[in-house]
């Protein structure tokens, strides 16, 4: 598992993808995000951990937080009511949208750290095993 071999721009891009995939099931069966959007949004982001190269560590390690919001805003613009209330202005629509989805943000950020970390311990002791004494 410490072997992720995905470059991380291949990896936020795929992770971007099947976050709007999942904001649009999400907004074609409820009509506003659910916690189906927050458990999909933390399993993207282990899934992201997970697939990713260890030379793209930092790509992947700054993602979470940067999707959550680039979500957050785009629903913002364009379908305000999914995040917040209609009559919210822009930026008071984005600060309520990632305070009501903060938790799987939350989660799915210290997932990220916690594996990319485990990954980067596992290399180095794999290293330190491989190595002759």
């Amino acid at each position: 598992w410490e072997e992720g071999r995905t470059p991380g721009r291949l990896v936020a891009n795929a992770a971007g993808l099947l976050v709007l995939l999942v904001v649009l099931v999400d907004l074609l069966a409820f009509r506003e995000l659910t916690l189906l959007f927050d458990i999909a949004f933390v399993m993207i982001c282990v899934a992201a951990a997970l697939a990713v190269r260890p030379r793209d560590f930092f790509v992947i390690g700054v993602f979470p937080p940067l999707l959550m919001l680039g979500t957050v805003a785009i629903l913002s613009l364009t379908f305000r009511g999914t995040v917040a209330d209609r009559a919210d202005g822009l930026l008071q629509a984005v600060v309520s949208g990632l305070a009501h989805h903060s938790g799987a943000l939350v989660v799915g950020y210290v997932l990220t750290l916690a594996l990319l970390a485990l990954r980067q311990l596992a290399r180095k002791n794999a290293g330190a095993i491989r190595a002759p004494r």
